[in-house]
């Protein structure tokens, strides 16, 4: 049996029929399978946008040009390999539940210890905060089961060249519990928060099934260190022992940060980004990537966005096509906003963070400590809160963003809360606002009509400020013999395939020890 790969292209709107006749006249071969490898929109030209497909064909015919290099065996859990093994997982985000269920498959005994609650009730608390104000503790868009990705719009692209078995591992995993099969395939695969709500589910049951342990409303308060091992993780009411323990808490747990700090785990201040969210009618975006309103069998048009005009380097983060704006606060008297958007995409309006990146020390101008990262950060998100002693956010036109005058009234926006109007170059430090107005002022000369959208809100979580002093592989923090430390809250992943890549390492790891 043979194999060849193949390109194609389709128009926007092909249905599988087109394809199939697609192949028939271009593969002369009689008894063929085939498989989609690769499928991605090139809209380059706006008068000739198409799917770009790679097609794997296999055949008994191809046996004499199969030269195509085999896959490499792929990650596997053993259950042999973890026998007797009591681990410890703080966190059910991407960085903690692939892991945990890995390391149950390869035999460990594993206890996953979520602050937040069950996906179901997290659903419901996240309804009350959008629609009436009222912000639950541990059950919020931070935190909660499947982490702060699960209301997100649940983007599946990484940059990372070390994860090519653990992605594929993430990827088919995704499937299994549920995703659509076209994120094996699609360039930029999302998943949308309606199917990773429904996926954080079955992941928790399939870990509970292979014999796992999870307790929601569990907060790591301690831990219990002897000569740098780790012994036990410590929570309000009970003492967890363990052989090792993997810490994925996200990036928001402060409390979590301080307490490691305090127990002399070594951190480091590291770069990040701080900025808002933009907001724009989808259809407008459409008109600007695609020169129309819509095309056939395409969700909404996308954009990444950089400039380099201002002092800080700009670019736009975590761009939610058909989406929403939603309220993000980790603790309650923080005002932060986020993006997340469903599987369907189709929602009135596209939102997307604009952002300037940022060394603290340089900003300030003096040596800053990590925990002094952590301070500076949350006065910052404390500051947008006493804006409206509340949930709604700051906001105002791009236009008068750039102009550094709240003029014009604001329009109809996405975010539950409501809006409130305010100078947001004000309230932002003076160099992260004058580099993204001359960031926005170079997006609206080259993207005519961007500028009629909105910006509102506190964009501050789309890094931690920052990183454990850890292996880079394997996590393994350093001056500990058994303590990881993975995914956003570690300060070496981002987004939700780094994230359970670095958990899946860190387990990898752990089996060897």
């Amino acid at each position: 049996m043979g194999r060849k790969e193949i390109d194609i292209k389709l128009p926007c709107g092909y249905e599988e029929k087109d394809l199939a006749d697609a192949l028939r006249s271009q593969v002369k071969l009689k008894d063929y399978t085939y498989r989609i490898v690769k499928k991605s929109l090139d809209s380059r030209r706006k008068d000739r946008i198409h799917w770009s497909i790679r097609i794997e064909l296999e055949s008994p015919s191809l046996k004499d040009q199969g030269n195509m290099p085999r896959p490499a065996a792929p990650l596997a859990p053993d259950p042999r390999q973890g026998k007797g093994k009591k681990i410890v997982v703080v966190g059910s985000g991407p960085a903690g539940i692939f892991p945990a269920l890995f390391l149950q498959l390869s035999g460990c005994s594993v206890t996953l210890l979520e602050r937040g609650t069950a996906v179901e009730q997290r659903q419901k608390d996240i309804e009350k905060l959008d629609q009436q104000g009222i912000f639950t503790d541990n059950s919020n868009y931070s935190f909660g089961e499947g982490g702060a990705g699960t209301f997100s719009d649940g983007k599946l692209t990484s940059r990372s060249k070390h994860s090519k078995k653990e992605k594929q591992y993430i990827m088919e995993e995704f499937v299994r519990q549920g995703a659509p099969e076209e994120i094996l395939y699609l360039t930029h695969p999302h998943i949308g928060s309606d199917n990773l709500i429904r996926i954080a589910g079955n992941m928790r049951r399939s870990f509970q099934e292979a014999g796992g342990t999870i307790l929601f409303g569990t907060v790591m308060t301690d831990l219990e260190m002897e000569r740098g091992r780790i012994r036990a993780v410590l929570t309000e009411s009970e003492r967890f022992p363990c052989d090792a323990a993997l810490l994925a808490t996200g990036h928001s747990a402060y409390d979590s940060y301080r307490m490691l700090m305090a127990r002399k785990i070594p951190f480091r201040t590291k770069n990040f980004a701080l900025g808002c969210r933009m907001e724009h009618p989808q259809e407008l975006i459409n008109r600007i990537q695609w020169g129309c309103p819509s095309l056939p069998g395409v969700k909404a048009a996308e954009y990444r966005l950089t400039s380099d005009r201002g002092d800080l380097p700009v670019y736009t983060f975590c761009m939610c096509p058909g989406g929403k704006i939603v309220p993000a606060p980790s603790y309650r008297d923080q005002n932060i906003v986020n993006g997340m958007s469903y599987y369907r995409r189709d929602g009135e309006f596209a939102n997307a963070a604009i952002v300037a990146g940022l060394s603290l020390p340089e900003l300030l101008n003096r040596e800053i400590s990590p925990e002094d990262s952590l301070n500076w950060l949350k006065d910052l998100e404390n500051s947008f809160y006493q804006v409206s002693s509340g949930y709604r956010a700051p906001a105002m036109k791009i236009s008068d963003f750039i102009t550094g005058r709240p003029d014009s009234p604001l329009t109809a926006s996405s975010y539950e809360p409501g809006l409130i109007q305010a100078d947001l170059t004000a309230l932002l430090p003076r160099e992260i606002g004058k580099s993204l107005q001359e960031g926005l002022k170079d997006l609206a000369r080259r993207l005519p009509g961007f500028e009629q959208g909105q910006i509102l809100g506190l964009e501050s979580k789309t890094s931690s400020p920052v990183q454990v002093i850890r292996d880079k592989m394997t996590g393994l923090v350093e001056t500990t013999e058994n303590l990881y430390f993975c995914g956003e809250a570690s300060g070496y992943a981002g987004g939700i395939i780094s994230s359970a890549s670095d958990g899946l390492r860190s387990a990898q790891a752990i089996l060897d020890i």
